[in-house]
C-alpha cells in the first residue's frame, strides 16, 4: 500500500513540475531579456523550496546573482541552449533530467545510501552491445567483434531496478550503441521518464533516426571527435570526420541536445583543446563535451598516446580557463580526469556511476575491467553490495588530492590491493587482463605525475564540499564513527 501511495505522490508531483516546465517554457518564448530574467529566478525559488533545508541560502542567492546580470556568459549560454532546442526535446530533458534526476533522484538516492549502506549511483552507464563497425587505435572494445550483447529484457532491467532506488539518467556506451537502434528507441519510449545519453560514433544517425528522437524527446547524445580532420581520421579512419559533420549538422536541424566525448591523447591534446576547434563544434551546434585521458586498458592498448606529464597540466589550466568568465566561447568543457575536486574524487564503484558491459558484468568504471556480479544473476542492488564495489565503498575517496583521483591511473597499488581482496575476476573479452599488467602500465606515470599534481592542488584555495559520500570520512574522523555506532545502538 505504502508503495502505490508512493507512486501515487510521485506521478501528481511529475505532473504538477511539467506543468510548471509548460509555464516556464511558454514565458521564455520571444520574451525579453528582463522578463526571462524573471522566469529564472522563479524557477530558483521552485528549486530552493524543493529541496527545502538542503538548499543553503548563500547557494541560491548566488544563482541569482548570476541571472541577474544579464551579461553573464552562462545566462546567454543558457539562452541559447532553449532558443536552438526542439521545445519538445527541451521539456523532456527539463523534466527528466531536471526534476526526476537533479531534484527527486538526488534526494531519494541519499537516502538509499544511508539505508542500504553501499554506494548508490547518479547515473548507470551501459552497453547495449559490443559490436563496433569502427577499429579506433588503442581501444579496446574495437577488437571485441560481435562477440556480446544486452537483450532488451536485460535493459529494460537495469532501468527499472535503477529507477526503484533513484537512478534517473543512463548513458549508453559499447561498441556502438546504434548498432542496436531499434531496441534503443523501444527503451527510450517504454522509459519515457528517464534521461538517455549516448556515446556515438555518428556513422548510423540519419534523419529517419533524428525525427524518432524528437518524438521521444529524452536522448542527447556525445559524439566522439579528435581535433581535425587529420588528428581525427589518424586514429578513428578514414571517412570519420565527415560522418561526425553530417551528425552534427542533422541535431542542429532538429533542435537535438548533444556534445562530444573526445580522448585526449599525446598526439592530439592540442588539436583538441585550441580555440579554433572549441570555436567550431561550438557554432556547430555542440553545447557540452566530455573529455577523457587516455587509459591504456587491455592487452592491445598504446601507452605511448598517454599524455605526458606537462601536457596534462595544460589541460588542468586549458579546460579551467575555457569555463571561467575570462572566454566566451559557447561551449561547456568537462574533463573526467581533472575535474575530481567538483565532484570528490572518484565516483566509480557507484559513488555517483558504474558501468555495465555487454556481457552484463558489472565493472566499477568503463576502464576498470574487473567483475564480480552480472546483471544475469544479480540485481542492481546486489551489484552495488558486492565484495569488489564495498571496496570502492570503503577506499573512497583513493587520494585527497582529487587532481589524482582514480585507484588505477594515479593509484595503481590500491587497485591491487582492492582486486586482490574481492577476488574479482577480469571481463576483457579480447584476452584477459591480469590486474598486474594492467597497473604496471600505470606504475611509472604515476609517480611522475604526483609531484606535479600535489604542487598544482597546493598552490589553489580548496572548499570542502557539505555533501561527499564517503565512509572514509569516519576513518579521518573517529568521531564520527562513535556517534554512528551510538545511533545504530539506540
Amino acid at each position: 500500500m505504502a508503495n502505490v501511495v508512493q507512486e501515487l505522490s510521485h506521478a501528481a508531483e511529475r505532473q504538477a513540475f511539467a506543468l510548471a516546465i509548460d509555464k516556464f517554457l511558454d514565458h521564455l518564448n520571444n520574451k525579453s531579456a528582463e522578463e526571462r530574467t524573471d522566469t529564472y529566478l522563479k524557477l530558483v525559488d521552485v528549486a530552493g523550496k524543493f529541496y527545502g533545508k538542503a538548499a543553503k541560502p548563500e547557494t541560491l542567492d548566488k544563482v541569482k546573482a548570476y541571472i541577474q546580470n544579464p551579461e553573464n556568459r552562462w545566462v546567454k549560454f543558457i539562452n541559447r541552449v532553449l532558443d536552438e532546442t526542439d521545445p519538445h526535446v527541451a521539456k523532456m530533458t527539463l523534466l527528466n533530467l531536471g526534476y526526476e534526476a537533479f531534484f527527486r533522484g538526488t534526494k531519494t538516492i541519499r537516502a538509499n545510501r544511508e539505508k542500504y549502506g553501499c554506494n548508490i549511483p547518479w547515473l548507470i552507464l551501459f552497453d547495449p552491445t559490443n559490436a563496433c563497425n569502427m577499429h579506433c587505435q588503442g581501444c579496446w572494445s574495437g577488437t571485441y567483434g560481435d562477440k556480446s550483447h544486452l537483450s532488451f529484457e536485460d535493459m529494460d532491467k537495469i532501468v527499472t531496478q535503477g529507477k526503484e532506488l533513484g537512478v534517473y539518467l543512463y548513458m549508453l556506451t559499447g561498441g556502438e550503441p546504434l548498432v542496436r537502434k531499434k531496441d534503443i528507441l523501444k527503451l527510450a519510449e517504454k522509459h519515457n521518464d528517464v534521461m538517455f545519453s549516448i556515446f556515438d560514433n555518428s556513422t548510423l544517425v540519419d534523419d529517419a533516426f533524428c525525427q524518432e528522437v524528437v518524438r521521444l524527446g529524452n536522448i542527447t547524445f556525445q559524439l566522439s571527435i579528435e581535433g581535425t580532420p587529420e588528428t581525427n581520421d589518424a586514429r578513428r579512419g578514414l571517412g570519420h570526420y565527415d560522418a561526425v559533420m553530417k551528425a552534427m549538422d542533422l541535431f542542429q536541424k532538429y533542435g537535438i541536445l548533444f556534445g562530444t566525448s573526445i580522448c585526449y591523447t599525446r598526439n592530439n591534446i592540442e588539436a583538441v583543446t585550441n580555440d579554433d576547434f572549441l570555436n567550431f563544434i561550438a557554432d556547430k551546434g555542440a553545447r557540452f563535451g566530455f573529455y577523457f585521458h587516455y587509459m591504456p586498458v587491455g592487452n592491445n592498448a598504446v601507452p605511448e598516446l598517454m599524455p605526458t606529464v606537462e601536457q596534462r597540466r595544460k589541460m588542468v589550466e586549458r579546460i579551467r580557463f575555457v569555463r571561467s568568465d575570462k572566454c566566451d566561447i559557447g561551449f561547456y568543457p568537462m574533463d573526467f580526469q581533472n575535474d575530481g575536486e567538483f565532484v570528490g574524487g572518484c565516483i566509480a564503484g557507484g559513488r555517483n556511476y558504474f558501468h555495465i558491459n555487454a556481457s552484463g558484468d558489472a565493472e566499477p568504471c568503463v576502464f576498470i575491467h574487473f567483475s564480480d556480479t552480472n546483471i544475469h544473476t544479480h540485481s542492481i542492488l546486489e551489484m552495488l553490495q558486492s565484495p569488489l564495489f564495498m571496496e570502492y565503498h570503503k577506499g573512497q575517496p583513493f587520494n585527497r588530492n582529487h587532481l589524482r583521483p582514480c585507484p588505477m591511473l594515479e593509484n595503481p597499488k590500491l587497485l591491487r590491493e582492492m582486486v586482490a581482496r574481492c577476488g574479482a575476476h577480469g571481463t576483457n573479452e579480447e584476452s584477459e587482463e591480469s590486474v598486474e599488467h594492467l597497473c604496471a602500465k600505470c606504475d611509472d606515470y604515476a609517480a611522475k605525475w604526483a609531484p606535479v599534481a600535489d604542487e598544482i592542488w597546493a598552490s589553489q584555495p580548496h572548499k570542502k564540499p557539505a555533501y561527499e559520500n564517503y565512509t572514509q570520512e569516519k576513518k579521518d574522523h573517529p568521531e564520527l564513527a562513535a556517534f554512528e555506532q551510538l545511533k545504530k545502538n539506540a
